[in-house]
């Protein structure tokens, strides 16, 4: 007990005590004051502080709980019980607020002396007691560590969440009783200690188990080393669903603050699926009736959307064409600057969104054979992926039919592991030269110099027969700059160039 010094109930104050909780915040959480007041009078037990619905219901909850903790419960005598939340204006959501508020009103009447230092308590309470997991653990407890906050109180099912924050005790009681016993020094807890994170497993599907389309595989792999966005075109059944689902296999797992990040966002929206942590890049696939608010997120109180929720992964967008061009428009923001803003009538929130789209379609005239509906068929595509959007979309790679005679022929080829050795490599050799920076204007002034006379002189000839935008001529110029690292070469080659530009898009599509 000593890590945790008691105050006596009376050095507290009889009918007052505080104590500290969290409220996740979009994808991070603010500290949350927790205060009781309880006096004599005509019964009445209230929550103030913009609490929700979920929040208010937790009267009945821990005066449940506290009873079958063997204490009187609150609604067992006259009294007026005032639980405050603070800050006032920040809106409370969740069922995380049922332990921080028992304890707070059983340090109020004295059944607890509460901890003098300050310690983060995080859980929901069962009507006998029991703690509950809940969403959004890591993030609170990275919030508490801000705040030199040393020790927090989360339920058993959130313990691994809540360890992978260094320098902190996760105690991990399993019922109230615990906690009060603990705190009343009859019983002590001890931190739970490092144990076997169940960690997210790698993706499933390996380059070798695809059988031809070389081509794709190759922009694949350009793709990640340079994190481009890529298009997949063809005819139904080719694997371009397959392909995508590929490509988390050939990126680089991600480092450690990448896994406080993701696991953190994936944790507020509970996505984890019973993973503690997500080490791989996470792979979304919304179905292509996906409303505008479900891609770039929001609601009441702004929420992340899939674009957040493929951070630092792959967004996969199967039927592209088939997107409302609502939805579409909208992956600009985030595809430019790698984070998008959303803003509701009770706040405004800004999420990262630094992820690569991967987008899959059919030809306009792999849908019918009649030429009239191929040609109305491309002109709705057209309107669906406009120039900007198309502008952002770095590769696009025709994924052919092959005959099933000759598929049933074609040899496995390398791994994953083999085609990821070369990505993290050719990472490394972008991150050395362009020293972390950032910048996006020194990065294009850095890929100029590194130009060789003869490919800049095509690249600004393609420049002029494609009528390239000054942002598709930078993209292309970056997809050139990643071939070069690929191949080992400080220097970008007019080779490097033009396999850059065969993967701009193509008159078929009603965008070049």
């Amino acid at each position: 007990m000593d890590n945790f010094p008691l105050a006596t109930p009376s050095s507290s104050g009889r009918g007052y005590a505080r104590i500290t909780a969290a409220q996740p915040t979009g994808v991070g959480a603010r500290l949350v004051t927790v205060e009781a007041d309880v006096t004599r009078g005509l019964h009445s037990f209230s929550i103030v502080g913009l609490a929700d619905r979920a929040v208010e219901e937790a009267r009945d909850r821990l005066a449940a709980a506290i009873r079958h903790s063997g204490i009187k419960s609150p609604k067992s005598e006259n009294r007026r019980i005032v639980l405050s939340l603070s800050p006032a204006d920040l809106k409370k959501e969740g069922s995380h607020f049922d332990l921080p508020l028992s304890l707070c009103y059983l340090a109020a009447v004295g059944e607890i002396a509460p901890p003098q230092k300050k310690i983060l308590f995080v859980g929901e309470l069962a009507l006998d007691g029991t703690l509950r997991g809940v969403r959004g653990v890591l993030p609170q407890v990275l919030a508490a560590k801000e705040q030199n906050i040393d020790a927090v109180f989360v339920p058993p099912a959130n313990a691994d969440e809540a360890l992978l924050v260094r320098d902190v005790s996760v105690f991990a009681p399993r019922t109230l009783a615990d906690i009060v016993a603990h705190l009343k020094g009859e019983r002590t807890l001890t931190p739970v200690t490092q144990r076997l994170k169940k960690v997210s497993p790698a993706p499933a599907v390996d380059f070798s188990d695809i059988r031809g389309q070389e081509s794709a595989k190759r922009a694949l792999e350009i793709a990640a080393a340079g994190r481009h966005n890529i298009v997949l075109y063809g005819p139904p059944g080719t694997g371009k669903t397959l392909l995508a689902r590929a490509l988390p296999g050939i990126m680089p797992p991600l480092t450690d603050g990448e896994v406080l990040e993701v696991t953190a966002i994936h944790s507020i929206a509970g996505t984890l699926k019973g993973e503690t942590v997500v080490s791989w890049p996470p792979f979304r696939a919304p179905h292509h009736t996906l409303s505008h608010t479900a891609m770039v997120g929001g609601g009441a109180i702004p929420r992340a959307g899939e674009v957040t929720l493929a951070h630092r992964g792959v967004l996969f967008l199967d039927e592209f064409p088939e997107f409302e061009t609502r939805a579409l428009e909208a992956l600009r923001q985030p595809l430019e600057d790698k984070a998008i803003t959303v803003s509701r009538a009770r706040g405004t929130e800004t999420f990262p969104a630094d992820f690569m789209l991967v987008a899959a379609m059919n030809p306009a005239e792999t849908l019918s054979e009649d030429a009239a509906i191929a040609v109305r068929a491309a002109r709705k595509q057209a309107r669906k992926i406009s120039r900007p959007i198309a502008d952002r979309l770095d590769l696009w790679v025709e994924v052919p039919h092959i005959p099933p005679e000759d598929l049933a022929g074609l040899p496995r080829t390398e791994s994953s592991a083999r085609v990821r050795a070369r990505v993290v490599h050719a990472r490394e050799e972008a991150r050395k030269r362009e020293g972390g920076a950032g910048d996006r204007r020194k990065e294009q002034d850095a890929d100029r110099q590194t130009l060789s006379p003869l490919a800049e002189s095509a690249l600004l000839e393609a420049a002029r027969a494609l009528d390239l935008s000054p942002r598709g001529y930078y993209r292309t110029l970056r997809v050139a700059r990643t071939i070069a690292d690929l191949a080992g070469n400080a220097v970008v080659e007019k080779e490097y160039v033009l396999e850059a530009l065969h993967y701009r898009p193509r008159g078929m599509f009603g965008l070049s």
